[in-house]
């Protein structure tokens, strides 16, 4: 297949030129080359999206294309300029309007008002999501062939955020100073979250066998105990685990999901009971597959170790080990 990955140098959208590449497909890369490299294998073709379509791309018949985009004048173009491609649009779970329902599917759950202009007024994920929803209706009214896919929280090699990377950093961290590992409270609350491996293979697999629809896409449901054993595991680790009240995290001013001085991928009072507990049987039968967390753990941390200046957020050793210290007096 002749397939277009709109990016093709940071973290997604490259796992998913790299497993193409893998496959043996003919894979154009479309970026404006500042952020990273190309998979090997892949062609670099340069386009700023706010200009109009490089004379390289005129003309090209693709079978696939891969957009990760939040603008829409930016998909509106690109499904304008391609669209009898099979359009794979990666967007987000932030576009449902709903995130209290347990076990909710994209056939169930109401979607936010879609943002049909470029600007994002305060870059809330509410905003963030109605601008995905404007690019997922531009997707399915001018493609052929569209696939939306909404994912939660990504993670694995690459991960520019450092929300997952900080556990098993923190559990590499325990494993060699024989410090306990504070986690918040509660310690079973539900966590979703897919390998950016995973989510680029099943990408390719979808654009091999023209998948067509909308699915969420992340793990079951999970205990948060349950991931943080396969976390240690990949780590080598065998720390305590301080479990420590969210009140009380808050008096000693620990914060939520990412930033300094937070516990990251703690999403505590700022979602809904829904956010993590995505019902993704269809996404299974439709192909995503799940790989162990211990594998994740242990493949993030060899990148980790050979990338010093990686971005892993949250407390530090220091930070955490006070904090223990003061609520255990």
């Amino acid at each position: 297949m002749r397939i277009l990955v709109l990016g093709g140098t940071v973290f997604l959208s490259r796992a998913v030129a790299e497993a193409a590449v893998a496959r043996g497909h003919d894979v154009t890369c479309a970026a404006r080359g500042v952020s990273g490299t190309v998979p090997d294998g892949a062609a670099l073709v340069r386009w700023d999206r706010a200009e109009a379509v490089p004379s390289e791309l005129v003309d090209v018949q693709f079978d696939a294309v891969v957009d990760v985009s939040r603008i829409p004048s930016h998909v509106r173009s690109a499904v304008a300029a391609f669209p009898d491609a099979h359009w794979t649009f990666v967007s987000t779970v932030n576009v449902y309007a709903d995130s209290a329902t347990v076990g909710g599917t994209p056939a169930t759950l109401p979607l936010l008002d879609p943002i049909e202009t470029d600007e994002d007024p305060n870059s809330s994920p509410d905003t963030y999501g109605a601008m995905k929803v404007a690019c997922e209706n531009l997707v399915r009214s001018g493609a052929a062939s569209p696939l939306v896919i909404r994912p939660g929280l990504i993670v694995g090699p690459g991960d520019p955020s450092g929300r997952f990377t900080y556990w098993p950093a923190r559990f590499a961290q325990a494993a060699e100073d024989g410090l306990p590992v504070l986690v918040p409270e509660p310690v079973d609350d539900p966590v979703q979250l897919v390998d950016v491996r995973d989510l680029a293979e099943w990408i390719v697999t979808a654009a091999e066998q023209d998948t067509t629809g909308d699915f969420d896409a992340v793990c079951p449901p999970v205990p948060r105990s349950e991931l943080l054993a396969q976390v240690a595991d990949g780590a080598g680790a065998d720390p305590e685990l301080a479990a420590v009240a969210p009140e009380t995290l808050a008096e000693h001013e620990v914060a939520q999901w990412s930033g300094p001085r937070s516990i990251p991928f703690w999403a505590g009072d700022l979602v809904d009971a829904g956010f993590m507990t995505h019902d993704v049987t269809s996404t299974l039968e439709a192909g995503l597959k799940i790989r162990p967390f211990a594998d994740t753990t242990r493949d993030t941390l060899a990148w980790l170790r050979a990338t010093p200046d990686a971005k892993v957020t949250g407390l530090t050793r220091d930070e955490e080990q006070e904090v223990l210290a003061a609520v255990r007096g």
